[in-house]
């Protein structure tokens, strides 16, 4: 006896539905554990940006229109000391240079997608949720699959309506923050508990040194072009000490 197209398609469309949940609840655990560092830091980012001379609107502006926190921090002394506009635009895209890295290696997961949906996912792409993606699907024989988007999905959803809300309360609480405080010492924090958690392999650590050292010594540079050869290096060196410890196993 034939099945029944009707009963057929809505098992399938029941069966697509879970995987979906099933692969965005994974990624939410993935990423919960650092959304308290993500927090303490869109605070952080909050607080500075009405420090800087922002108005609220302005500060609100710019969180919801750029979502980028560390060019956020980066650009925020410039437009204090009144820099040009264009060095202001520069700063910004130098630190964020490793967004080309990561629009690279997530090309083939999501280039069946139309391109507005792509440039969707490019604004809620952050760091963790490439740190979290990569290691899960990197040697994935299929690319684009429902589960890969979805986890993914589970990975930024969750970053950015928690960078968001801390953030706007951050906005709001800057005035009654007193001048003495060092946010700049509670943002490096908030980066410390994020990135220490991901140094669980030798490839990771080889690749945090490197980065690491190229980011001490490139201090000098301008335009924090330190910072963007120390995201060059981090990689490279990471790519490298995987073969090479997969060669010596």
């Amino acid at each position: 006896m034939a099945s029944d197209p009707a009963a057929s398609a809505l098992e399938d469309a029941r069966q697509a539905r879970q995987e979906r949940v099933d692969a965005f609840r994974a990624g939410v655990r993935a990423i919960t554990p650092a959304l308290i560092a993500t927090g303490t830091w869109g605070m952080v980012t909050g607080v500075a940006m009405v420090k800087s001379g922002l108005t609220e609107s302005m500060a609100l502006a710019m969180t919801l229109l750029m979502y980028a926190g560390s060019a956020q921090l980066t650009s925020l002394p410039l437009i204090a000391t009144g820099a040009p506009l264009w060095l202001v635009f520069a700063a910004g895209f130098v630190v964020n240079l490793r967004f080309l890295i990561f629009g690279a290696a997530l090309h083939p997961y999501f280039r069946h997608m139309s391109w507005p949906r792509r440039l969707g996912l490019g604004y809620f792409t952050t760091d963790m949720g490439f740190v979290l993606f990569m290691p899960r699907f990197g040697d994935a024989a299929e690319r684009g699959t429902r589960e890969q988007l979805w986890f993914f999905m589970g990975t930024v959803a969750p970053g950015w309506l928690v960078w968001q809300v801390t953030s706007i309360i951050g906005i709001y609480l800057g005035t009654l923050v007193p001048e003495a405080w060092s946010l700049d010492f509670a943002a490096v924090l908030a980066l410390l508990a994020i990135t220490v958690p991901l140094a669980n392999s030798k490839p990771m650590l080889v690749s945090m040194l490197a980065a690491g050292m190229v980011a001490w010594v490139g201090q000098l540079l301008p335009l924090r072009l330190g910072l963007a050869a120390a995201v060059v290096a981090g990689i490279v060196a990471g790519i490298w000490a995987e073969r090479f410890f997969k060669g010596r196993a």
